[in-house]
């Protein structure tokens, strides 16, 4: 499935044994998850981005498989109302300590994205400032920057 598919629609009612599976898969994807975002963050942190990217094709199809399997769940109500009481506490449980973790990740994520920005940005800068001509104008002050002295700055987004 590429990541432009729409999520498959899902068979109109499980069966008991099928939602056992799907709680089954979601709690396996979600451990594995929570194992490769907790890396990710811990790579991140440690300025390792090369390391934490390699994580992203794994990481998004197993996130794939999980809200694929949520949205199953989702929308048959009848599987819902089935469900083990104790299984979907364990289930919700799991599924908030999932969204804390992934919200430390974002803000890591965030704080890297946003200084890497301001490095380029300070990069950019010097540049334009050692490739500008360094003359006085008639007050003796130094001239300011011109919009033709800003060199342009390639730089790749692929990570």
């Amino acid at each position: 499935m590429t990541p432009n598919q729409a999520i498959p629609s899902p068979a109109p009612v499980l069966a008991a044994m099928d939602i056992e599976a799907v709680m089954g898969r979601l709690m396996q994807a979600m451990d594995r998850l929570v194992a490769m975002i907790e890396e990710e963050t811990a790579l991140v942190r440690g300025g390792h981005l090369r390391e934490a990217a390699v994580l992203q094709p794994e990481k998004g199809d197993f996130a794939r498989g999980y809200a694929i399997d949520l949205h199953r769940l989702a929308t048959n109500k009848e599987a819902l109302a089935g469900i083990d009481p104790e299984l979907a506490k364990a289930f919700r449980e799991s599924h908030a300590r999932f969204g804390a973790l992934l919200r430390t990740n974002m803000t890591v994520l965030a704080t890297a994205h946003a200084v890497s920005e301001d490095i380029i940005r300070g990069v950019s800068g010097e540049l334009a400032r050692k490739a500008a001509p360094q003359t006085y104008g008639a007050s003796g002050r130094p001239n300011a920057l011109g919009p033709s002295a800003v060199q342009p700055l390639a730089v790749s987004r692929s990570l």
